[in-house]
């Protein structure tokens, strides 16, 4: 419990799946062994067919949309700048963004995959001229989450401390409906290990969503330098239920907000 007596409730989500098979099948074995509530699809991904059909043997991990505006290929013939720092500074052509947004979610939808958050990847979606659109494609589609990057606890280099920092301070400004109070993990991506992600859950508050990043035997994006194998072994050691229970942590999906808030 929190402080205010609310009770924690904790999203654990595995993001990229559809860009490698292995990113797909190490967010499925870290759901089915272990805490993985979630994945999040990235549409205009090169593995995203083989995603669908990974994914429709197991309808109990809940599906979201993974937003990509950046390195992937556009569904809609968008002209996307290579990294992040390229998107963030350049000039934006929102309605060609929101039509190549609404094309990914639609491209998952008409899978057959039941929907049921929102998110971006490299967090572009924070961007609020970004989210704006994204909240408003979330109620058109009817999906009732969307991811905030509020991020506690983590550890990082410089860098990643200010990047992350600037995303926490448009996270704190961002609005929707139904999301979560803070992240955990988006500090760490790709390098989550068990004691980690224990030290982590203490800062648990409230609704919190641990963003992960479980692969098997992932060759590529090499540039990344993901510990992706590493991240699904840590997933999946018993002794993170056994540090959620003893917190007092419920596990959920993202659904569940939508039908409790």
């Amino acid at each position: 419990m929190t402080l205010t007596g609310a009770p924690i409730r904790l999203i654990v989500t595995a993001d990229d799946v559809g860009l490698h098979p292995g990113m797909t099948a190490g967010a499925i074995r870290a759901h089915r062994e272990g805490i993985v509530t979630a994945c999040s699809v990235v549409a205009n991904g090169a593995a995203f067919d083989d995603a669908v059909a990974q994914l429709r043997d197991v309808p109990s991990l809940e599906v979201g949309v993974h937003l990509a505006l950046v390195e992937e290929r556009s569904l809609t013939g968008m002209r996307f700048p290579t990294s992040y720092f390229t998107f963030v500074l350049g000039r934006k052509d929102f309605a060609a963004i929101e039509r190549e947004l609404r094309a990914q979610i639609e491209r998952v939808i008409a899978s057959g995959l039941r929907v049921t958050h929102l998110n971006g990847h490299q967090h572009l979606h924070m961007l609020p001229s970004i989210f704006a659109i994204v909240v408003r494609l979330a109620n058109e589609y009817g999906i009732g989450y969307v991811r905030h990057v509020r991020d506690r606890g983590g550890r990082g280099g410089v860098m990643r401390r200010i990047s992350i920092a600037a995303v926490n301070r448009l996270g704190q400004r961002a609005a929707a409906p139904r999301s979560n109070d803070i992240t955990i993990g988006v500090m760490e991506a790709g390098h989550l290990t068990t004691a980690r992600i224990v030290a982590l859950l203490q800062h648990a508050d409230r609704t919190t969503e641990l963003v992960t990043h479980p692969g098997i035997g992932v060759d590529a994006y090499p540039h990344w330098r993901y510990a992706w194998d590493g991240e699904t072994d840590a997933l999946c050691d018993p002794r993170l239920r056994q540090a959620i229970a003893g917190l007092g942590i419920t596990l959920i999906a993202p659904s569940a907000l939508r039908s409790r808030d």
